[in-house]
């Protein structure tokens, strides 16, 4: 382990990683998986864990940036794969020229994608996203029978092949929500402007994570999950990840930098908002916000320290935060567990979004390169793992 790691390090257990990717496969037993690893594979890295999915069975993966398909592309994955978030002027080309799937949601996009098309002599693979309510990216449905009219004339004239129609739902991660059945008839009124237009795409896909996990009718041939098969649950309301058989696959750890007694009466980190209310013993943590951890986790933030969960002392300050450990007595360089799957009666990324007012989405994603990825296989512990290097998930 490298220096910095003895700092912290965010430790990833290849093994959940494929459990999950198992577990949510078995859910989804008529449908493809997708594996989304957008974002570094919401912080747990990209490369490592497209390769645990795709040893796991996922036979899709999905990113947001065509820079993130590329690089995956790079390390050697050749399997199916689809990138949604374009701009103009992006690098359809190379795309094209690296087998990615890519996704339309407007005529600007399909005339770039053609006029790449063209120019690389190649069949572009693209997929049509239909925006059925969500408001964010997708072609809106009174546009709708152009862009699939466009397409299938494209595909006749045998520059590109429409591989896929898609769209994604607001509010899958609260059930019951109207939004959801009015989104899922949306979805079917496109698949039947897109087959009248001539068009039969190989996957139809609407399901992310809480789709997959509560709503069997949204499943169709693909699901995408992402936040699932990294074992954080997509809400409480859907349910807690070993409800459905998964594992949290990041554990947030560091080294204690400091352990101190000071009386009674002391202020605790900047504004003196924590002050110690008789004599007591302060460790320091050496992990703050510019480490992704939450500053509205100030006074709120649980980790476990010295066999306890305790709760930060103060405001979390940009590299450290402190902890108020009472009578208990710790040591410099004992652990302080932030977070992870349980296994030593730690708190839960969830844990830490009740306590930041946000999702568990975020506190794994948001954990910063200067936290090195160190990774792990429960499942075969003697085998050999590399630890990425600080920029992030390519080991």
């Amino acid at each position: 382990m490298n220096e910095t790691a003895k700092r912290a390090r965010a430790v990833i257990d290849l093994a959940a990683v494929r459990s999950n990717v198992r577990a949510l496969r078995n859910l989804a037993p008529g449908a493809q998986l997708m594996a989304v690893v957008k974002s570094d594979a919401y912080g747990h890295g990209a490369i490592r864990c497209a390769r645990a999915a795709r040893e796991a069975g996922a036979p899709w993966l999905g990113v947001a940036l065509p820079e993130e398909a590329l690089a995956l592309r790079a390390a050697g994955d050749a399997g199916r794969l689809l990138c949604w978030l374009w701009t103009p002027g992006g690098p359809w080309g190379q795309a094209i020229e690296q087998d990615v799937d890519v996704s339309v949601s407007g005529m600007w996009a399909l005339r770039e994608v053609v006029a790449a098309a063209r120019d690389r002599g190649r069949v572009a693979r693209v997929q049509l996203k239909i925006d059925t309510g969500l408001g964010r990216n997708g072609c809106q449905p009174a546009d709708w029978t152009e862009l699939t009219a466009a397409a299938r004339a494209a595909e006749a004239e045998g520059v590109l092949a429409v591989t896929g129609v898609w769209s994604h739902f607001a509010c899958a991660d609260e059930p019951g929500h109207p939004s959801i059945a009015a989104q899922l008839a949306e979805f079917r009124r496109a698949l039947a402007v897109a087959e009248a237009a001539g068009l039969r795409p190989e996957v139809r896909h609407i399901a992310n994570t809480p789709a997959l996990l509560t709503l069997p009718e949204t499943h169709f041939d693909l699901v995408r999950t992402g936040i699932g098969i990294y074992g954080v649950s997509p809400s409480p309301e859907v349910g807690a990840p070993e409800d459905f058989g998964l594992r949290q696959a990041m554990t947030l750890e560091a080294s204690l930098a400091s352990v101190k007694r000071v009386p009674g009466g002391h202020g605790v980190s900047y504004g003196h908002h924590y002050t110690t209310p008789g004599e007591t013993t302060l460790a320091l943590v050496p992990l703050g916000y510019a480490d992704g951890i939450p500053r509205h986790a100030s006074g709120t933030g649980p980790v476990l320290v010295a066999g306890k969960w305790r709760t930060i002392a103060g405001r979390v300050a940009m590299d450290q935060f402190v902890v108020d450990l009472g009578g208990d007595h710790a040591e410099a360089g004992e652990p302080a567990v932030l977070f992870g799957p349980g296994d030593q009666g730690e708190p839960s990324a969830e844990d830490w979004a009740r306590a930041a007012g946000t999702i568990g989405y975020e506190i794994v994603t948001r954990i910063g390169k200067r936290v090195p990825r160190v990774y792990v296989d429960s499942e075969a512990p003697d085998r050999p793992t590399e630890d990425t290097a600080l920029t992030g998930g390519v080991a």
